[in-house]
């Protein structure tokens, strides 16, 4: 739906819709990588079900089309670290404790190098959802997008107050990202279809509540499509 006296588009989403203006409105693709996505990738070898990675990528691509489609920018993350892993911590960082890859490649030292580390395989974005001319691909060192990024400098040079997620995890970088925008006062939106979990199918749900309760909105692939895909490139 569109706002005749402007391009402001009103998003179908819970709890309630959420009126979005064009000129102020990003899609954000968190971690669409090999280590998320692909089978062989960190998570597969760790041990998480990817099974519905694939169903989330033809999603994410759907979403991409309508925002190039209606000028909204695009913005890529991709999680990791230096090969040396030095930005990752050492012991004395809770990520050094926490991160799941590092935990693998200590278990599994024929890994070390192999995980999440920039200009390897793992750390590619995969190959159905690579960037387009007017992208914006951005490194991140945590699960959070704001977190010693450029991302808010990128959104407020732009006067962006919306942000539109897709990715993987809802549960992890998802989530973490929604939550430290909506501290930094932008109005974040999930896309549950076009996001999947990582651990058991319990924690999609969880987290779409707790951002639905507490911390921004959720809507699908379908409501995005039909609010954003009739307009063309301001």
């Amino acid at each position: 739906m569109t706002d005749p006296l402007g391009d402001t588009l009103l998003l179908a989403a819970r709890p309630e819709p959420l009126a979005l203006p064009r000129d102020k409105t990003a899609v954000i693709v968190v971690d669409m990588q090999n280590a998320y996505a692909s089978p062989g990738g960190y998570l597969d070898l760790a041990g998480f079900d990817i099974a519905g990675a694939k169903a989330v990528i033809g999603k994410i691509a759907e979403v991409l089309d309508v925002a190039r489609g209606a000028g909204l920018p695009v913005i890529f993350f991709q999680n990791g670290w230096d090969p040396d892993y030095v930005e990752a911590g050492g012991p004395g960082s809770p990520n050094f404790h926490k991160s799941n890859a590092l935990k693998t490649m200590r278990a599994r030292p024929e890994l070390q190098g192999q995980l999440l580390a920039r200009g390897g395989w793992d750390y590619a974005l995969v190959d159905d959802l690579q960037p387009k001319p007017g992208d914006i691909v951005l490194p991140k060192t945590r699960y959070s997008g704001f977190f010693n990024s450029q991302l808010d400098s990128v959104l407020r040079a732009r006067s962006i107050r919306h942000i539109v997620l897709v990715g993987i995890a809802t549960n992890v970088c998802v989530e973490s990202t929604l939550r430290d925008g909506f501290f930094l006062e932008y109005f974040g939106t999930v896309l549950a279809d076009a996001t999947h979990q990582a651990g058991p199918d319990f924690l999609q749900e969880a987290s779409l509540y707790n951002i639905e309760k507490f911390f921004g909105w959720v809507s699908t692939t379908a409501d995005f499509r039909a609010a954003f895909g009739q307009l063309e490139p301001s």
